[in-house]
């Protein structure tokens, strides 16, 4: 934050009142329900005291948020003592508060005192199955190596996750796979999986009937939620560290279950719940605007032309130049091909989370991954198309006394023209397809409702996403192949081709 207001009211019943042209205080939360509760909770708090808030809903992993945090791209965000002190201050490994505080003062973060409940790791099992095996405890789980187990992808490699919980309680399940946390709940239910990590405050621990297995050897750590937040903000923002105060020891371990249940199992929406605790909690009347499906496509279609645009684009101008050298230079080509080549095998995701450190969260980021990945495509045929042209054609250029731009120009390129448009056909379906995911960096598009779908187990969200991904990537397909036709030299055109 960079622009200071020149007067800032502290009353809090009057509200806070900010300069029109203040930049908004940005609040992050992570990819599941709870989180973006709590991070609604306090967007609507500070808002109703006339701050200018925005909530990036839905970001991603601890390591996103917290990195986005450090970096200043997010100035607050929702966290859990357990995770600080086992995941992210490495060496800490301590649940003293006070200890946290010490160490997170270096990063230039406060932190907030407990809300008032304790979200603690749990395994569970379908509460039949438990029964059937007489499985109570952790350690039971020793006499059935046999056991399916589904963890969250982050349990999976967190220090306070999996294999520290394998190697304290000795278990030896080799049927151990990582995935979405609400699709656990699915295979589950399903019986394709016996055991899963829960959040002690789901709502569908009850709703289902599962049995959580008591922590015998006490290896998770408490889980206190907290609300981190910049420093700087108690300069720029006086209030804000008062306001974000006022709600510790104000949600207990029921109430939290209570409201994740009203958005998973209800239906209602974490910005209604929010409103309702708040009302009910503080006497805050809090106006919920819904938001139409209409209005929500138009932005969602706009965020994902804007991010297929720009990638694709600058992949065409960028490609095609690299495919010339590659063919005109073949120990250059294989370099540039090789390149290109390991960065298309790099996962999507990984890539978008790499564009993070360099630029942040959002657009920048998810453009900068579409663009790498979609160059490969684009340099290949490109490449392939000069290359394979007859050498006759090509001598007969030379031998007509064309220099080299114009025989590149009049000649080469549109030899090669089917091949280029290939290419380009290939990555804008990619593009289309990839940029999708992200919607984990807040760059939004139409991976928006497809991973809100998916956290919140509805499948007409995914389909909210989902079906204008796939007609957009057949519009993309048909336009190019419009383009190709109208391209394409008349009597290099394959007999029918004409449109």
């Amino acid at each position: 934050m960079t622009c200071r207001p020149l007067l800032i009211m502290a009353v809090l019943i009057c509200g806070i009142s900010m300069p029109a042209w203040a930049d908004p205080v940005t609040i992050g939360s992570k990819q599941f329900t709870e989180n973006i509760i709590i991070a609604e909770i306090v967007t609507r708090l500070l808002n109703h005291q006339g701050l200018a808030v925005e909530h990036k809903k839905g970001l991603g992993g601890t390591r996103i948020l917290w990195d986005a945090l450090v970096q200043g791209e997010i100035d607050i965000y929702p966290e859990y003592t357990g995770t600080l002190s086992q995941e992210l201050l490495t060496g800490t490994h301590s649940s003293d508060l006070q200890q946290l505080r010490t160490v997170l003062a270096t990063y230039r973060i406060s932190m907030s005192a407990p809300l008032g409940f304790n979200n603690s790791y749990v395994l569970g099992m379908r509460g039949q199955t438990a029964r059937d095996l007489k499985i109570g405890t952790i350690t039971d789980l020793q006499r059935y190596p046999e056991l399916r187990f589904g963890f969250s992808n982050e349990f999976m490699s967190r220090i306070d996750g999996w294999p520290g919980l394998r190697d304290r309680y000795q278990l030896q399940q080799l049927q151990v796979i990582g995935l979405d946390h609400d699709l656990a709940y699915r295979g589950l239910t399903q019986a394709q999986l016996d055991v899963i990590d829960l959040y002690a405050t789901d709502a569908e621990i009850a709703y289902y009937g599962i049995q959580p297995l008591y922590d015998d050897q006490g290896y998770f750590p408490a889980y206190l939620a907290v609300i981190l937040y910049r420093q700087s903000l108690a300069v720029e923002y006086p209030d804000i560290p008062e306001l974000i105060s006022s709600l510790a020891g104000r949600i207990d371990t029921a109430h939290m279950s209570a409201m994740n249940a009203e958005v998973k199992l209800n239906g209602l929406t974490e910005q209604r719940v929010a409103a309702a605790y708040l009302e009910d909690e503080f006497g805050m009347h809090v106006v919920v605007r819904d938001i139409k499906i209409l209005d929500t496509l138009i932005r969602n279609t706009l965020d994902h032309l804007w991010l297929v645009l720009i990638s694709l684009t600058t992949a065409i101008i960028a490609g095609i130049p690299l495919g010339i050298i590659a063919a005109r230079h073949l120990h250059i080509g294989r370099i540039v091909l090789a390149v290109a080549g390991i960065i298309q095998t790099i996962p999507a995701l990984a890539l978008l989370v790499f564009m993070i450190p360099l630029l942040g969260i959002g657009g920048p980021p998810a453009v900068a991954a579409l663009f790498l990945y979609s160059l490969l495509p684009i340099i290949r045929n490109t490449y392939s198309g000069l290359h394979d042209i007859p050498p006759p054609l090509l001598e007969s250029a030379v031998a007509m006394g064309l220099p080299t731009l114009a025989r590149m120009r009049l000649v080469e390129l549109p030899l090669a023209l089917r091949s280029i448009l290939s290419g380009i056909k290939i990555s804008a379906v990619i593009n289309v397809g990839t940029a999708t995911l992200g919607a984990l960096i807040g760059a939004g598009g139409y991976g928006q409702p497809i991973l809100t779908g998916i956290r919140l187990n509805d499948v007409s969200l995914i389909l909210q996403g989902a079906i204008p991904a796939a007609l957009l990537a057949l519009l993309v397909q048909g336009f190019f192949t419009i383009i190709e036709n109208r391209l394409m030299p008349w009597g290099l055109r394959y007999p029918g081709s004409e449109v």
